[in-house]
């Protein structure tokens, strides 16, 4: 319960800087017309100043300084009597005219603009978005929202992690379902180095490349490598000779697409260590080595409660910086402890997932 108490207010948190981050960008693009009103009334009040000057209009007209004479073409602007008398030359009643249409067609058509693009976002759909990811810190960002990448998604959901999926076709499903989870989907090229930092990558700790495409995948992780150089890279690749260069030459966590590999693509973005899946009697298995977090499940339990609950194997406990391989059901397990367990893909999931 607190842990959702506390998911719940985070994501409020988040969705508020959200929104001032989304309206300080709205504000941004509100400044051509706001300076164009601001040079009109300026402008308009120093040319007032001088032209009443140099037609010798009576005080009652002439404003008395440059500040007065501003202020008389801000309150025509707006429809409002200045506390001057109407002038006499029509040079000087234009601008009683002129001015009020100034600010219904800039100023007018300014804040239009601005009130539907602060409070219809879903016109703006891909800059809210970006402005969601950027609030992010240490999350994960996806790319590629296809069967294997939304599968990941709900692996990682599951297990509590911030997410940003970067996702070329905007009319699948799999976008609309994985915004309703209240995860952003920027709709955009990732092979862009702009739609990478719209997901701020900069401040990811982790990128999963999901298409079934290798060279892209690969494109795509030495960009996010060039724009954050200590992100962590998963990538999927068909390719097993290609997998294991990858890992060599570039340290990426190079996974192949099996029925495993939505939840070991999970894990390992989570950073927890899981190796490939073996068939074992026609079941899929792989081991998983993790930290035990002090909030775990299973905290101050022992093995044969991990074991019994998650229906899992535990084959190594590390305490103290002493190992022991095959632990006994009554050892102990405690935060900060290392297990590595062997079992599949929703053991683990359900293990990982009440590690967070």
């Amino acid at each position: 319960m607190k842990r959702k108490l506390s998911e719940k207010y985070k994501h409020r948190q988040r969705h508020w800087r959200a929104s001032v981050r989304d309206t300080m960008i709205v504000l941004g693009q509100f400044k051509a017309p706001l300076g164009w009103f601001t040079f009109a009334v300026v402008g308009g009040g120093l040319l007032y100043f001088y032209l009443s000057n140099l037609l010798g209009e009576p005080a009652t007209v002439r404003p008395s300084n440059l500040a007065e004479s501003i202020y008389i073409v801000l309150t025509s602007t707006f429809l409002q009597p200045s506390n001057r008398d109407f002038p006499q030359h029509f040079a000087l009643q234009i601008f009683y005219f002129l001015m009020p249409i100034v600010g219904l067609v800039v100023l007018a058509q300014g804040l239009a603009d601005f009130g539907s693009a602060l409070f219809n976002r879903r016109s703006r759909s891909k800059e809210w978005e970006m402005a969601i990811a950027s609030t992010m810190n240490k999350h994960i960002v996806l790319v590629g929202l296809g069967h294997l990448g939304y599968r990941v998604v709900l692996k990682l959901h599951e297990m509590g992690e911030q997410l940003v999926v970067v996702e070329l076709k905007a009319t699948t499903d799999t976008v609309t379902a994985t915004q309703g989870m209240g995860i952003p989907v920027i709709h955009d090229d990732a092979t862009r180095p702009a739609a990478l930092q719209g997901a701020n990558i900069k401040d990811a700790r982790t990128i999963i490349l999901a298409s079934q495409n290798d060279a892209m995948n690969l494109q795509i992780a030495l960009k996010a490598r060039s724009l954050n150089p200590n992100i962590q890279v998963v990538i999927r690749v068909f390719d097993e000779d290609f997998a294991h260069a990858l890992q060599e030459q570039f340290g990426f966590i190079a996974l192949s697409a099996t029925e495993m590999a939505a939840p070991v693509f999970a894990a390992a973005a989570a950073g927890v260590d899981v190796t490939s899946p073996i068939s074992v009697e026609g079941q899929l298995l792989s081991l998983a080595r993790l930290t035990i977090r002090p909030l775990a499940e299973f905290s101050n339990k022992t093995v044969g409660y991990v074991e019994d609950n998650y229906h899992l194997n535990v084959v190594l406990l590390r305490h103290d910086h002493q190992s022991e391989m095959h632990p006994t059901d009554a050892s102990p397990l405690h935060a900060g402890d290392t297990i590595a367990v062997l079992g599949g893909p929703e053991q683990l999931n359900k293990l990982l997932h009440d590690n967070e």
